[in-house]
């Protein structure tokens, strides 16, 4: 049977002109250490367990799911701030934990970090141009004049123009969209060659959303950026991304892309997730309310077999239960980890 991993590469879609691998994760687990009144260890919460998945470069993913399903602590290990407690996260053919001091720096000077909340993610004190200088300052760009040059044309890039009506403001003074716009201009200002976008809309206006969006997907175009978009709202994907990943209770339940997951989506949770959501085009958006009861399960202890089963109002008695699923290929490049498609 071929592997997870295998079954990634394959369906990755090809970007024309490049089939380099920028990003491949393989098995990679993240578990944090429970400990009893300071001493004994107490388990494990298994927030990442398991996942695989290959990025190519200028490709745009989005992985999606609930509060608490590792996400984020997915996204904490892919910018270098959690470490693996066993996989392997290969970045330009470099696995992440043979990195010594100087390589992990330049490593993190290639990523691009744009938060969920932008007021919260800017200094108060800070002007934009001092936002935006310090990395150029602390990635060595030591000539004043050049730092302004990068300055000048991030903002122009990122729609903050006239340049001298912004530069000298402090967040305080900016809209939400605008400030969301200073975080993205500080993400790119390295020029980086990937970007991990963590809920880069949740906090903003349904108004400014689509418009922070097609920003990302244009810059992402222009620098064949690789973008990891961390999101639990489906119905912002189709506007951004070319492939999603289901993530449920620290695994990916199912890997498809974009039109073809909201189409026809497979996995019983990726269906709920559709149902919860208000995208007048996905399915089941309007004739299926029917929300699965319960909370995710814990992931200090979770469930045997399917990790969804206690919810699943498809589970298969002594099957579901039981065996963890693998992943299985319904239709070409759509991967589901689901006993119904065995």
């Amino acid at each position: 049977m071929m592997t997870e991993i295998q079954e990634a590469k394959r369906m990755s879609p090809t970007i024309k002109g490049k089939s380099e691998v920028l990003l491949s994760i393989k098995d990679l687990h993240v578990w944090y250490e429970l400990r009893r009144f300071g001493f004994g260890s107490a388990g494990h919460v298994k927030a990442v367990d398991g996942v695989s998945f290959d990025l190519e470069q200028g490709e745009t993913v989005a992985v999606v799911g609930e509060s608490g399903c590792g996400k984020s602590s997915l996204m904490k290990t892919i910018l270098g701030i959690n470490v693996p407690t066993d996989g392997e996260l290969i970045f330009e053919g470099k696995n992440l934990a043979h990195l010594k001091h100087d390589e992990l720096r330049k490593y993190r000077f290639d990523i691009g970090y744009v938060q969920q909340d932008p007021y919260a993610a800017l200094p108060p004190f800070m002007s934009v141009q001092e936002i935006l200088e310090e990395p150029l300052i602390i990635s060595g760009v030591k000539n004043k004049e050049e730092r302004l040059q990068r300055i000048h044309k991030t903002m122009t890039e990122v729609k903050l123009h006239p340049v001298d009506d912004f530069i000298h403001k402090f967040p305080h003074m900016l809209s939400g969209g605008q400030q969301q716009r200073v975080v993205i201009a500080r993400a790119m200002i390295l020029e980086p060659k990937m970007i991990v976008a963590d809920e880069p809309v949740s906090m903003l206006d349904a108004s400014v959303r689509v418009e922070i969006l097609k920003l990302l997907k244009t810059l992402q175009e222009e620098h064949k950026l690789t973008v990891i978009y961390i999101t639990h709202d489906l119905s912002t994907v189709k506007y951004f991304s070319a492939r999603i990943f289901v993530m449920y209770a620290g695994n990916l339940v199912e890997k498809s892309e974009t039109r073809t997951l909201l189409k026809n989506p497979l996995h019983p949770y990726t269906m709920a997730l559709l149902a919860a959501t208000s995208d007048p085009d996905a399915a089941n958006a309007e004739s299926d309310k029917d929300i699965p009861p319960g909370e995710p399960p814990s992931l200090v202890n979770p469930p045997k077999g399917c990790r969804f089963h206690p919810r699943c109002a498809k589970m298969i008695q002594g099957l579901c239960d039981e065996k963890e699923p693998p992943d299985f290929e319904p239709e070409p490049n759509h991967l589901v980890a689901c006993w119904l498609y065995q």
